[in-house]
């Protein structure tokens, strides 16, 4: 499995290049406070959903602290999914730990 810290995450939505970064948790941890711009499905409804997510670029999987996200991570690379998903060290917690921006607020799914 491939991880990558909050601050790699940070650097790289920072760029030209759009990145997705995939948010596995649930409706209220997301509207508590979410990495701006995330897909977000949560982990509870992501077998049905998962035709939204993107293939032929990597997918970067946030959650609350990491558990959550290195599961769908380690289920993806064991299916053999087409998905290039990567497990974001820390999740949304270390995200919001260093310091960097965050929104609130229900998604329209």
């Amino acid at each position: 499995m491939t991880d990558i810290s909050v601050l790699e995450l940070a650097a790289l939505t920072n760029g030209p290049a759009a990145v997705v970064v995939l948010d596995v948790r649930e409706q209220d941890e997301y509207d508590d406070a979410h990495v701006p711009g995330v897909l977000h499905i949560p982990i509870s409804v992501l077998m049905e959903r998962m035709n939204e997510v993107p293939v032929g670029q990597p997918v970067y999987v946030i959650c609350a602290v990491g558990g959550r996200s290195a599961q769908v991570v380690d289920y993806l690379d064991r299916s053999g999914s087409a998905i290039d998903a990567i497990n974001v060290a820390g999740g949304t917690l270390a995200w919001q730990q260093a310091g960097l921006p965050t929104e609130s607020g229900a998604n329209n799914d």
